[in-house]
């Protein structure tokens, strides 16, 4: 049952981020957390994910919670349709941009991974050209085998200028390198830009650059009106979720969260090794539905 109508209760959008906040300490969701998103999907809860993550991990991560509404990802930059497995709303970086982006963060001595998408909306594909450091090791190794993505490791088409069909700059580095390209790409313009602390790893951080106006808060806005939703439930940890919390009704950070992050929260929930997201779904949604019943 896809209709949280049914009973009369306002149709609520329940988004959540991915890491250190829906998975796990294992970087998973936990099997009680997909048992409840599973249930309360068949019982019309619309319940999805908003990410910096592509389809590529999110498809394995989220297979047991069987959920029906469209998955916000790569922070905005496309929506994963679960039911056909296709990509909707792609936004590519225009050529030129591509090109400036990419001059700008190797300037500063980091070896992005970038990210184009195939013709038909199906596939990623991720080249990255020079040496790799730890972190970036470790990235490729969880996600090759993958279905939805390939790597193109020190391909020598991935050294042109830019890269056809490009949707994402993702970097990992020192995060003072990090941090010092994306105000140079701010200062800039033409590009959405987002960097932030890799909370798995001491001392690195992440860079990611999409298309300008990508913004995951607004891509849940639209998404939210065309499913018919009236109030958003939002969950985060880190900074890049402030601008899902900007849109969100109720914005619910997790006990792990940054310290930024639950002084923008109306409700702090349990950390993200108890479940506590799954479960102030469940209790939100049940509440909403035995109050209009």
């Amino acid at each position: 049952m896809h209709d949280n109508n049914t009973i009369g209760q306002r149709r609520t959008l329940y988004v959540t981020d991915m890491d250190g906040t829906l998975l796990d300490l294992y970087s998973r969701v936990s099997p009680e957390s997909a048992s409840i998103i599973h249930r309360l999907s068949r019982e019309g809860a619309l319940i999805t994910v908003a990410t910096a993550r592509t389809p590529a991990t999110v498809v394995p991560l989220m297979r047991d919670c069987h959920t029906f509404v469209p998955y916000v990802t790569m922070t905005g930059a496309a929506l994963w349709n679960p039911v056909d497995g296709k990509y909707g709303e792609v936004v590519l970086m225009p050529d030129d941009t591509a090109a400036r982006v990419r001059e700008v963060i190797e300037s500063f001595g980091l070896h992005p991974f970038i990210y184009t998408i195939t013709p038909d909306n199906r596939l990623l594909a991720a080249y990255h050209n020079g040496p790799m450091n730890r972190a970036e090791r470790k990235f490729v190794e969880e996600r090759t085998g993958l279905a939805l993505k390939r790597f193109h490791l020190d391909n020598p088409g991935g050294m042109a200028p830019f890269l056809p069909r490009t949707i994402l700059y993702f970097a990992i580095g020192d995060a003072e390198a990090t941090s010092a390209a994306a105000e140079a790409l701010t200062r800039m313009g033409g590009c959405a830009v987002s960097s932030y602390m890799d909370n798995t790893v001491p001392g690195m951080g992440i860079l990611e650059v999409f298309a300008s106006g990508i913004d995951k808060g607004a891509v849940v806005k639209r998404l939210a009106s065309r499913l018919g939703a009236d109030r958003i439930v939002a969950f985060g940890d880190n900074l890049n979720d402030l601008p899902l919390f900007a849109v969100a009704d109720i914005p619910v950070a997790v006990e792990n969260a940054l310290p930024e992050v639950k002084a923008a929260a109306e409700v702090v929930i349990g950390t993200n090794d108890t479940d506590a997201v799954a479960r102030f779904i469940e209790s939100d949604f049940m509440t909403d539905c035995y109050a209009k019943n």
